[in-house]
């Protein structure tokens, strides 16, 4: 699943002047297509259709063996008939039964002849109308369930009257039996016990089927189209709360589906939510960026006019005003950088560290602040591989987030009130820490501590300090995390020195 990604305002920066450029709406051609789309089968349908012929293919099955059954349960019966027959036809004395006697029992059990073997002997106990031949011989003492199946089968494909001979035990000393009898009867009785049999495997199959397609659309469907009307409606409209999901209580699958969706669109939501306001303050931002850089060009040229008064006292702190002019320019040209694009790549260099920690006070306004501390422990002659300007803003942004901590809790704090900045060097590896005695960090923050807009709840806060400070740190292939276990809030910062390249080294020495 994709939201709708929001297209920021574009922002250009053309000689001295900043154009304004309009938000582009989000647009949805994709959602409205689908909308407009014609309504097709749905899951419901789908399922009905498939559920169906499944249960009509299960019953079938169920069938055949019961046409097999049924038409194994008639031969015996014809059989168990025929031996009761053969009881009453040979406890008469020999010729005593008159014919027409003989041919009322053998209609009576729908047979053509009867006869039994004793022994050696094969007795014909009655006859009527026996057929000039006989089609099918068929031996139930020898039958199999394939028997039955394709021998069931192969009656009722048939057609006409033949004679079938079957062959089956006998009751007192008779080895078996054997009877004559007619095929259209049984195959008719097939006919009949198939139809009934399809009525009710049609009834069934057709109650079967609702009953599952029903279990199946509550516990399943019904859920899935929840679901789905949920990730149109969230397409649709991806920064409203009412598009997004009420995850039920279930346990299964379907509800951790829910659950995972519902965190999702809430942090879809989050996210574009930032997105459009970082859009909203880099176009602020572009006007207020056109203004500011003049007032500062008119103030660059009132300092360089200032420069030429030979005041000592103006001409010792006109060159540090003349940087820091230079310097609020430069922030000024790449104020948007962090919205559009990355920062400029470091113009590293072997630089000391303390000039630029005595900068950053003094332009934090510490230097002649009482009221707040000052530590600087920085090991003699510590030198950094690093971009001065951006090592610069990473350390400004840090000491004006601890001044402003600690300014806010200067109201509540019995402690002093210090900022501390350590540094040292292992190996090629230069760590600074930057800390103070405020009220630290919040837990809730520390997890989103770096990205963009997560304020610690200061008034005046814009949530960028720590974003930019980190993303000028990992362009330098160093690191900055939050130091746990310590009084008030303490940064470390780590920044490795590039490796040496050893054919540059080998040319100097060539060269020497």
């Amino acid at each position: 699943m994709s939201a709708t990604d929001l297209q920021p305002a574009k922002r250009g920066l053309e000689s001295q002047d900043l154009e304004r450029q309009d938000l582009e709406p989000m647009g949805l051609p994709e959602a409205s297509a689908r909308t407009r789309a014609p309504r097709r089968l749905g899951l419901s349908g789908k399922l009905l259709l498939l559920t169906v012929p499944l249960v009509m293919i299960a019953a079938s099955m169920l069938y055949v063996p019961a046409i097999a059954n049924f038409w194994v349960n008639r031969l015996n019966d014809r059989v168990a008939a025929a031996n009761t027959a053969a009881l009453v036809l040979d406890a008469a004395p020999l010729g005593m039964v008159p014919d027409s006697l003989s041919r009322q029992i053998l209609k009576s059990i729908n047979a053509r002849a009867v006869a039994i073997k004793m022994g050696q002997q094969r007795r014909l106990l009655a006859s009527a109308d026996l057929p000039a031949a006989i089609e099918h011989d068929i031996d139930l003492r020898e039958m199999t369930a394939w028997h039955a199946i394709t021998g069931s089968f192969q009656m009722m494909l048939e057609t006409g009257n033949q004679a079938i001979r079957i062959v089956g035990p006998a009751s007192g000393n008779a080895q078996f039996i054997e009877v004559v009898t007619d095929e259209l009867p049984l195959r008719q009785a097939m006919y009949r016990f198939s139809r009934n049999v399809a009525v009710v495997v049609l009834f069934i199959a057709g109650l079967t089927a609702g009953l599952v397609y029903l279990a199946l659309h509550y516990l399943f469907v019904r859920p899935m189209r929840r679901l789905t009307a949920s990730l149109v409606g969230f397409h649709e409209n991806p920064e409203s709360s009412a598009g997004i999901i009420v995850p039920s209580q279930r346990g299964d699958e379907i509800g951790v589906a829910e659950r995972e969706l519902s965190d999702m669109q809430r942090d879809l939501m989050s996210m574009l939510h930032q997105k459009s306001r970082l859009a909203a303050l880099g176009l602020a931002v572009s006007k207020i960026n056109h203004d500011l850089r003049n007032l500062l060009a008119s103030a660059q040229l009132l300092s360089d006019q200032l420069a030429s008064v030979p005041d000592p006292r103006v001409q010792r702190f006109a060159p540090k005003l003349v940087r820091s002019l230079e310097r609020a320019i430069a922030f000024c040209q790449s104020t948007l950088s962090y919205g559009r694009a990355q920062e400029a790549a470091p113009d590293r260099r072997l630089i000391l560290i303390e000039p630029v920690v005595v900068e950053v006070r003094e332009t934090a306004g510490l230097a002649s602040d009482a009221s707040i501390t000052w530590v600087a422990a920085i090991e003699r002659g510590l030198s950094i591989d690093a971009d001065p300007d951006q090592l610069f803003r990473v350390l400004l942004n840090l000491v004006r987030n601890a001044a402003q901590a600690l300014e806010t809790h200067a109201a509540s704090a019995t402690g002093p009130q210090q900022i501390r900045i350590t540094g040292k060097r292992e190996g090629a590896v230069a760590i600074l820490e930057v800390s103070d005695t405020g009220p630290g960090v919040p837990a809730k923050t520390r997890e989103h501590l770096f990205e963009a807009f997560q304020t610690s709840g200061r008034p005046g806060g814009s949530g960028l300090g720590l974003a930019i400070a980190a993303e000028l740190i990992r362009a330098h292939g160093g690191d900055i995390h939050l130091v746990e276990g310590t009084i008030g809030a303490t940064f470390r910062i780590v920044i490795p020195d590039r490796p040496v390249e050893l054919l540059s080294i080998r040319n100097e020495r060539a060269r020497a």
